[in-house]
């Protein structure tokens, strides 16, 4: 299975449904949590390649982008062979 890696905070609608499709394929994932947390939130961004937005996520270390990328991966049926390597 994948490692998944993804950088949310609290109350974000973006985030909930990210995890929420997440959840449906079955996958686990590491969630980091940058509400209140500058040096995660910096690490995010670095990571991100300077995106500040909520979710950032990552599948065995590539940067997927937020939730939009995510479903949009999901609709080309690009996501579940990430998911499964």
């Amino acid at each position: 299975m994948a490692e998944i890696v993804i950088y949310s905070s609290d109350l974000c609608g973006y985030c909930s449904r990210a995890k929420q499709l997440l959840r449906k394929k079955g996958a686990e994932f590491q969630e980091i949590n940058v509400t209140f947390d500058c040096k995660r939130r910096s690490e995010m961004r670095e990571r991100a390649g300077g995106r500040t937005s909520v979710p950032q996520i990552f599948i065995d270390g590539r940067h997927i982008g937020g939730c939009d990328d995510l479903h949009a991966l999901d609709a080309r049926g690009e996501l579940d062979p990430l998911l499964t390597a």
